[in-house]
């Protein structure tokens, strides 16, 4: 399920850091019961090594302006949060009718709306553009023995693997069986209207991510579609990275 929350400044414009992602998701977490908060924060759902959060949040749409290491939003925002547990989207939905008002560090916006998406047309395969970042990643050994994150682009077909392996692996976590598991040997992912000029290198708290926008093209079977269309496509969902929106299907065959 995914949430859509439209915001208002309370001043003329606010401004934020270019690496805004954690004050959105501060604002996620704030708005939860403190006991859900804390298990969502510092447990998830376990998969062997790994924790999956299963939720993710799309940038804050509207104008802005970028001033030097700075973001001036003006006028309504838009913010999109999915997840596949319905208790989070609950339980904040209840903390926003209490106290309507979303803080991105010092600055307030007052809430106009929270409303829940409608789905999209489901068909395979769909066009998706990004609302968020897409990220996927391999921890390598280097040479002097340290630790070295790559990050893969859409042009190496590690991506689409990576990406693939992402939902299984959360799939797995959510305890789904080995005939659903089974159907994502036919599902792709590929760009199609992708350049260098996509490419994002941001921040999350002094970390350096790379990530991905642009159109793609999704073909996953429905379970699969909903999964990535609720938590997110690869990784870091929780920081804001990974979420998609669906193109409108053209008529005549077109996209």
């Amino acid at each position: 399920m995914r949430l859509v929350v439209q915001l208002q400044p309370q001043h003329e414009v606010i401004q934020l850091p270019l690496a805004y992602n954690s004050l959105v998701q501060g604002f996620v977490y704030h708005n939860l019961e403190p006991t859900l908060a804390a298990h969502v924060h510092d447990s998830g759902t376990p998969f062997g090594k790994r924790q999956f959060r299963f939720f993710t949040f799309s940038r804050l749409l509207g104008k802005y302006r970028i001033k030097g290491k700075t973001i001036e939003f003006s006028g309504p925002l838009k913010l999109y949060i999915g997840s596949v547990h319905e208790e989070i989207l609950q339980s904040f939905v209840e903390h926003l009718l209490k106290e309507p008002v979303a803080h991105f560090g010092k600055e307030p916006c007052s809430v106009s709306s929270v409303e829940v998406e409608a789905l999209p047309e489901m068909r395979r395969p769909v066009t998706i553009r990004d609302l968020s970042a897409i990220t996927t990643y391999s921890t390598l050994n280097a040479p002097d023995g340290s630790k070295k994150t790559y990050y893969y682009s859409p042009f190496e077909k590690e991506w689409e693997e990576k990406l693939l392996a992402n939902l299984e692996r959360k799939a797995k976590a959510l305890n789904w069986g080995n005939g659903q598991l089974e159907e994502l040997s036919s599902a792709h992912i590929r760009p199609i209207k992708v350049d260098k000029r996509n490419l994002r290198i941001m921040s999350y708290r002094g970390t350096v991510i790379k990530g991905w926008t642009g159109l793609y093209e999704l073909d996953l079977p429905e379970p699969f579609f909903l999964l990535a269309y609720d938590a997110g496509l690869g990784s870091k969902n929780p920081q804001g990275f990974g979420m998609v929106e669906v193109m409108p299907h053209k008529k005549g065959g077109g996209r």
